[in-house]
């Protein structure tokens, strides 16, 4: 390959002379790289560095690499991951792959083999950053620039310029209707109209009508024709929030809606077309839905052509002084009260909750906060409500003492009294069992799925759960 020079490559192996090995071949390659021989140190570079391709060993001294796959990948750009192993593990593998690594390999392939998959890395790369720097997404009321919000208005700029279904997921409040309404706003189709269905308040009886019309008298309360929400998105984005709520019998029909693009309203003798951009959302988790027959699969695989995952706002922290400030600074209930200011200990609180109603929630803690101090112009923690201030000490103080699951007896002297609820007493059970287990392995993985027979892929998630280091 040409033009190399730019192409900046970190290995993370705990094998030196294969490190050295690797640097040769990707010196001949005409490209640069450095190596790390630990997890930590690796995930540090990283961190402070932009490579475009991470070489990551799996049995590393202090911790799995495939447990550091997601860590490598936060960023805006994060490098295209190739697994290399010792010995192959389809478990293994699988986990890899799923967290988006480009490659799963094993140390004794050939190096020309070695050279094909980094070729196919970088070719791969290259092209993914000429498509993106040609997008620019106006990103109005989509606040934050955290590496996890940052990847996934990457992700909507993306989907805009296409007319593909996309399917946004992500936990109540996270802004899936607005990352939609951005989409269609940087859409071919943001002349037509932009149609929201909040599937979860349809009333049974009148979901069909809703979405398809109906004639006049096709029903006893039907006293004129009505136009349905999918014709009106004619030339538009359909928007079907909350889908997994979508009773089955309207899958069906929607299914037909989506190949066809023609539908019958209720009553009616002709079908009527609809042209229409099709986004949906949902915070439930809809492939487990198919597996348990309570969603349509045929209907499931026709929507999630592009899918957004937002994250939960516990995971962007970096981003909730900006969110605070802007909805602040431009929300019209505050707009003739003067600024207000957030002192710097609400903001090292707000960062601290847990957020479980996400930006929504937070929004509406700051509504309260100024509609119950519209006096005050600057805001301290005192002012949060009292559920939220009691969460933060609670978590403060438990996150000072021993973190790892408390050990309790099942019972004691007085019998029944000192008994545990069962669910407890298993998952206290079972983190003594893993980490007995990786004491008597000495952390050898293989030994310790042979001894456990657990599959190398759920015993790197318990592991992951309890803290534990093989």
């Amino acid at each position: 390959m040409n033009n190399q020079d730019d192409i900046q490559i970190l290995i993370i192996d705990d094998n030196e002379l294969y490190c050295k090995m690797l640097v040769k071949l990707i010196e001949k390659m005409g490209m640069t790289s450095r190596y790390e021989t630990t997890l930590k140190m690796g995930i540090e570079t990283a961190a402070s560095e932009a490579f475009d391709v991470v070489f990551l060993d799996v049995n590393l001294p202090d911790g799995s690499g495939l447990d550091g796959i997601p860590l490598l990948r936060e960023g805006v750009s994060p490098p295209e991951i190739i697994i290399i192993t010792g010995v192959g593990d389809a478990d293994g593998a699988e986990i890899a792959i799923q967290n988006h690594a480009w490659d799963y390999i094993t140390k004794d392939v050939s190096l020309q083999s070695m050279k094909l998959s980094l070729d196919r890395a970088i070719k791969y790369r290259r092209q993914k950053k000429a498509a993106t720097s040609n997008i620019v997404l106006k990103q109005d009321g989509i606040i934050g620039k955290g590496p996890l919000i940052s990847n996934c208005l990457e992700q909507a700029g993306k989907a805009a310029i296409t007319d593909s279904p996309v399917l946004i997921l992500g936990e109540t409040g996270t802004g899936k209707e607005v990352f939609a309404q951005a989409i269609h706003d940087n859409s071919p189709r943001v002349k037509g109209d932009f149609v929201v269905v909040d599937c979860s308040a349809l009333p049974d009886h009148l979901v069909e009508s809703t979405l398809f019309g109906h004639k006049k008298g096709a029903f006893t309360s039907a006293d004129s024709d009505r136009i349905g929400l999918v014709e009106q998105a004619h030339d538009g984005t359909l928007f079907l929030d909350e889908i997994g709520e979508l009773p089955d019998n309207i899958q069906k029909k929607f299914l037909r809606v989506l190949q066809e693009k023609r539908f019958l309203p209720v009553g009616g003798k002709r079908e009527v077309t609809s042209d229409f951009r099709l986004i949906c959302a949902t915070n439930r988790d809809l492939t487990g839905m198919v597996e348990n027959g309570k969603f349509r699969r045929d209907l499931y695989y026709r929507i999630c052509t592009i899918v957004i995952k937002l994250p939960p706002l516990r995971n962007r922290t970096e981003d909730i002084a900006e969110l605070a400030t802007h909805y602040m600074n431009h929300h019209p209930c505050f707009a003739d009260r003067g600024p207000y200011i957030f002192s710097q200990d609400i903001l090292e609180a707000l960062q601290a909750y847990s957020w479980p109603g996400n930006v929504r929630e937070l929004f509406n803690t700051i509504d309260c906060i100024c509609s119950e101090n519209p006096l005050e112009s600057e805001i301290f923690t005192m002012h949060l409500p009292t559920h939220i201030r009691a969460e933060i000490t609670k978590n403060r103080i438990k996150s000072s003492g021993d973190t790892a699951p408390a050990k309790q007896a099942p019972c004691g002297d007085n019998g029944d009294r000192k008994l545990i609820p069962l669910k407890k007493l298993l998952e206290q059970t079972r983190f003594d069992y893993i980490k007995k287990l990786i004491s008597v392995t000495g952390g050898d993985i293989a030994e310790a799925c042979r001894v456990s027979e657990l599959s190398r892929g759920h015993l790197y998630d318990l592991l992951k759960k309890y803290q534990l280091r093989s």
